[in-house]
């Protein structure tokens, strides 16, 4: 090691906390650190203990009580939450990228930053507070996540959504099947046409019985399936295994489970958790039907990633 200053050798002085080699100059006294990479940029945080709370948050637990288990500060975790949330979103883009699929569904889970929307106040208005719905596109044969947008349920972020989905597929033909959402047609036909035979499955839904309108969903007494563009499949028309992957979300993520105080208080908190819960999803946890984790199914990936390879290290 060399002296930044001095331009001269320095004498070794002792480890860091982290493990990692100092070093000292004898003619300013100044200590550098041994050349390392630097997965959490700033953050002190040693990486086995990261390791540790991003994989007690993906199994499902609060930031307040992964605090109490492994002792980090809960500001300390919701630092981490947005750094690895940016990692995954990275990496997310850069692995799936025009990749050849065969039938798409897409669907949105719905969820809220600081209040719902029907609570919110005149000085509520801000984009980034209320309702959230986040949209989500599952290749279903590898149950691969290929594309997933935080926004408003509403025409723009559709087409983000859409888009976000073109760039993930090639120019191969392939299906795509979604609920009755009302902006899903316009948007698929301004960015899918081209390589997309599109269908929608209405839902009609019954009267909830009664006291059952706050604690559970109303019945599904009928569905239809109704062509939108070129010829879709009938056989092939479904939107089940994304809708499982709502589930999953509901069980895995905190802060996605319903009538609790487990809510998001920041936007920018909520999109990480989703970064992470995808990214995991796709390279760390197996799949129970397929045995191997969907990035293995899709040629994506060789081995079952760790949470620490998510982080680059």
């Amino acid at each position: 090691m060399t002296c930044h200053y001095c331009r001269l050798v320095c004498k070794r002085f002792g480890k860091h906390r982290n493990g990692l080699q100092r070093f000292r100059c004898k003619q300013c006294n100044k200590t550098f650190t041994e050349d390392h990479d630097r997965p959490l940029d700033e953050m002190r945080l040693p990486l086995e203990k990261a390791e540790q709370v991003l994989h007690l948050l993906l199994e499902g637990m609060s930031v307040r009580s992964v605090e109490r288990v492994t002792g980090a500060h809960r500001d300390t975790i919701l630092r981490l939450l947005v750094l690895a949330g940016r990692k995954c979103e990275h990496l997310m883009r850069v692995k799936i990228e025009h990749l050849p699929v065969r039938d798409v569904e897409a669907d949105e889970i719905w969820g809220f930053v600081g209040k719902k929307e029907g609570h919110k106040q005149p000085g509520d208005e801000a984009y980034q507070i209320g309702d959230a719905y986040c949209f989500v596109a599952m290749e279903r044969n590898t149950k691969l996540v290929l594309a997933f947008h935080l926004g408003k349920r509403s025409r723009v972020s559709t087409e983000a959504f859409i888009g976000k989905l073109r760039y993930a597929t090639s120019d191969n033909h392939f299906q795509l099947s979604t609920d009755g959402f009302q902006a899903y047609p316009s948007a698929v036909g301004i960015m899918l046409q081209d390589r997309v035979s599109y269908a929608q499955i209405i839902k009609y839904y019954g009267a909830p019985r009664d006291g059952e309108q706050r604690y559970s969903a109303a019945e599904v007494v009928s569905t239809e399936v109704v062509p939108v563009m070129g010829k879709p499949d009938f056989r092939r028309v479904c939107t089940s295994h994304v809708e499982r992957q709502n589930l999953s979300i509901r069980m895995g993520m905190r802060r996605m489970t319903r009538l609790t105080n487990a809510f998001s208080k920041k936007w920018e908190n909520l999109e990480a958790a989703y970064a992470i819960w995808f990214a995991y999803y796709n390279w760390c946890r197996k799949h129970q039907t397929l045995r191997v984790t969907p990035a293995m199914e899709a040629g994506l990936a060789d081995h079952v990633w760790s949470v620490g390879e998510l982080l680059g290290v």
